[in-house]
């Protein structure tokens, strides 16, 4: 589920609230350990898509 959810995200992370909306149902469904991996790759994904920062919200990073 979590190779899923990278691909997802990186399919719409050309809008911001689209991108938000996806992370926040990311949460909902993956396991504490995917979530954790979630937050390093998330962490690595938008230091250069500042666009995206504020995603950081929704898995409390």
């Amino acid at each position: 589920m979590f190779e899923y959810t990278v691909t997802v995200l990186q399919k719409v992370s050309f809008d911001s609230i689209l991108f938000c909306r996806e992370l926040e149902k990311a949460a909902k469904r993956l396991l504490p350990h995917e979530l954790d991996e979630l937050r390093i790759w998330l962490v690595h994904y938008i230091q250069g898509k500042p666009q995206l920062s504020n995603s950081l919200i929704y898995l409390k990073v």
